[in-house]
């Protein structure tokens, strides 16, 4: 099972491990070391599990998940803790955490959670990709930026946006988009990349927290801001 992972530990060793463990299994990993850095990087990338360790500096496990819910109601997270005990197993269920595991432990069983969490989640996930003020509806190729009415897409028009908001804060070449929506890389289909980059920016024009830059001589990359 692939998924987006967030992996909050501050222990470097053991992040450095798991980091190096979960993408040799599959996953794409993103680690950081604190609550704030969690907080952060939630509110550009979207991610399908999080691995939250409770005893961190500053702001604990707990309160990182608190404040992440109250953003995103179906964020789903495993707690990884040292405490063994009733009530800390009991707070974090409370939170509606999807497992918790005691360290030490076993790497493999680790993966065999992971991949029922997001088994579970999968079978019920809504087919809505949301990033910043933008819902991409994959049911019904409509998207909707900002407080404006939703619009249907055209196929092409869906799959460029579709790719570019599943890809945010990466830099994506020409070439790496037009080998993987179209399986060409020609001067007929570059021109009608082009003229998809242009409505996709017209219509961000309304959003308040994405924009699409050009990477000089490379392609693209979708930021997300909050504009002043």
């Amino acid at each position: 099972m692939e998924g987006r992972i967030l992996l909050i530990e501050d222990d470097s060793d053991l992040g450095s491990e798991l980091e190096w463990l979960l993408k040799r299994s599959g996953f794409q990993v993103d680690w950081v070391y604190d609550g704030m850095g969690a907080l952060e990087i939630c509110q550009h990338i979207n991610f399908d599990l999080l691995l939250v360790d409770i005893q961190l500096p500053s702001i604990n496990g707990f309160e990182v998940v608190r404040q992440l819910k109250l953003l995103y109601k179906d964020v789903r997270f495993l707690f990884l803790t040292a405490r063994n005990t009733k009530e800390s197993c009991i707070q974090g269920l409370k939170l509606g955490a999807d497992d918790y595991i005691v360290k030490p432990f076993d790497t493999e069983e680790l993966i065999w959670r992971m991949n029922n969490i997001l088994a579970r989640g999968h079978s019920r996930k809504i087919s809505v990709l949301e990033v910043g003020d933008v819902l991409l509806n994959k049911a019904t190729m409509e998207l909707r930026v900002g407080q404006q009415a939703a619009q249907r897409l055209t196929r092409r028009e869906f799959e460029v946006w579709k790719f570019i908001l599943e890809n945010t804060e990466r830099i994506l070449s020409r070439e790496e988009m037009l080998n993987t929506l179209w399986g060409e890389n020609d001067y007929f289909m570059g021109r009608s990349l082009d003229v998809f980059i242009s409505k996709i920016r017209k219509m961000l024009l309304k959003s308040k927290k994405l924009r699409l830059e050009t990477v000089y001589k490379v392609g693209f990359i979708m930021r997300v801001h909050v504009k002043s």
